[in-house]
């Protein structure tokens, strides 16, 4: 009989990964009926597919893990548009103030952000393995890594852990780069696990600091990661067109364009 149970969990998990799959999402409570358990029972099945890397949990069941929303390397997005940047992080370095408590996502203009930064009394919450680094060397910073799984391609924790670490902290000021800028529905990101970890950075955070250059605009990436109810500030650069600037501050959203 043991064996049997073991049989029939196993086939549980295949047809759990095989509807997520096809389908992209599904809920606990079409499992439980389809698999006829408990809705307990399935949301067990879920923590265990999500601990082995084969799902992701979501509100009320689960997701599939989209393949094809991999990364650009980091050396990529290093040299695009860097100027922009450079000078977006220096103007977001200029909102710091001692003693703030910050967060800082695994963009390059948060790593740009990391090296303008000037050493004096901070606590920069990231899960950024090159911003940790870069920070590591400024005596008067306190760096906490919200570790995970590690993401080769941008040097960056993601993934449960990564969302449960931030869960435990509150900060002042978070600082968030994204794939696209959409006036109507918000900011977006191509990789879902991390529009996942901004999404919770936006969440402990009091103020919010979009930092995106002016080829961010009009584009709707495949995750959405907050509304602009959710937005304080956007710091981007001059090419950036006056019309989305006005509609920005029409939003009551603080948006700072620097100048040529």
């Amino acid at each position: 009989m043991e064996g049997a149970s073991i049989m029939l969990v196993a086939e549980r998990y295949r047809q759990i990964l095989q509807l997520v799959n096809e389908r992209g999402s599904v809920r606990v409570n079409e499992l439980s009926q389809i698999c006829k358990v408990t809705e307990e029972t399935i949301r067990r099945d879920l923590d265990r597919l999500e601990s082995e890397g084969r799902l992701m949990r979501s509100y009320g069941g689960a997701v599939r893990i989209e393949p094809q929303t991999a990364e650009t390397s980091y050396l990529l997005r290093e040299t695009a548009h860097v100027t922009e940047k450079q000078r977006i992080s220096v103007k977001a370095v200029q909102c710091i103030e001692a003693n703030d408590r910050i967060v800082l996502d695994a963009s390059t203009t948060a790593w740009h952000m990391a090296a303008h930064m000037p050493d004096i009394p901070l606590t920069v919450l990231t899960n950024s393995l090159k911003v940790t680094l870069l920070l590591s060397e400024k005596k008067n910073i306190h760096v906490i890594n919200a570790g995970g799984m590690l993401v080769a391609n941008s040097l960056s924790f993601v993934g449960p852990l990564t969302e449960q670490s931030l869960d435990e902290y509150y900060v002042n000021k978070a600082f968030i780069s994204c794939h696209g800028v959409h006036m109507e529905r918000g900011i977006s990101e191509a990789n879902e696990l991390q529009a996942r970890v901004k999404r919770k950075m936006i969440g402990i955070a009091d103020e919010v600091y979009v930092l995106a250059d002016h080829s961010k605009f009009d584009v709707q990436a495949f995750t959405m990661i907050g509304g602009w109810n959710q937005i304080h500030h956007l710091i981007t650069d001059a090419r950036t067109p006056d019309e989305y600037i006005e509609k920005l501050e029409r939003m009551s959203i603080r948006a700072i364009r620097l100048e040529e």
